[in-house]
């Protein structure tokens, strides 16, 4: 049997696993409102999501007072934690990761979240267990510095060339060129095709189903 490409298979979060992309977007646009601020179009609001928080909302919302922006966080916060107990995964989640785990391939998210949410994220979802390791925008350099996939690499003993990120958005596949992964796009999140096609990805799938396919087939 020929030897797999990869070893260590490393998923975003939200709107790769998560179908959470339209309510991050709706949280964005209240939080605006609710302090009178301009409040970004969807794709503005979208094309931030990956980024730490912070980040985030300094370039969905750009050119107001620096001093505004915790405070944009703050509404955020309240406008997501009010519904991110409701927000399900996309169909076919769970069998991929438990089929790729019991194949053995290292699995692990790096993620815009904070390291709560993303623990709130993984327990509401029951994937507490399924992961070899985790890394978090307030844990270390947002994307799409590299040091996201270098840390997970390092901690697992893990090696760059032989692993994988997947990911909605460009930021993900930035993060994977930088650090010298492989990068692959799912078309049913928060960026546009046209904007993943610009970077190339190994490849770039249209639903779970497909993206647990090419993986069974070509990972």
């Amino acid at each position: 049997m020929a030897r797999k490409q990869f070893d260590f298979i490393v998923f975003d979060w939200d709107g790769t696993l998560m179908d959470s992309t339209a309510t991050i977007v709706h949280c964005i646009q209240a939080a605006a409102r609710d302090l009178g601020l301009p409040v970004p179009d969807e794709r503005a609001a979208a094309h931030v999501i990956g980024l730490s928080l912070q980040s985030a909302m300094e370039v969905a919302i750009p050119d107001v007072d620096p001093k505004y922006y915790p405070r944009i966080v703050e509404r955020y916060r309240y406008h997501y934690l009010a519904q991110d107990g409701g927000l399900t995964l996309f169909d076919g989640v769970h069998e991929m990761l438990e089929d790729l785990s019991n194949q053995g391939y290292f699995l692990g998210v790096a993620t815009g979240k904070s390291r709560v949410g993303l623990n709130r994220a993984l327990k509401v979802a029951g994937l507490e267990a399924r992961f070899d390791a985790t890394r978090c925008a307030d844990e270390t350099f947002s994307k799409p510095h590299p040091a996201m996939l270098e840390e997970l690499t390092r901690e697992l003993g893990q090696d760059m060339q032989r692993t994988v990120m997947i990911g909605d958005t460009t930021h993900d596949l930035l993060l994977a060129r930088n650090a010298g992964a492989a990068g692959i796009a799912v078309h049913y999140g928060a960026h546009t095709p046209a904007d993943l096609q610009a970077l190339q990805p190994l490849f770039a799938a249209n639903s779970v189903t497909e993206l647990h396919a090419w993986l069974n087939e070509q990972a």
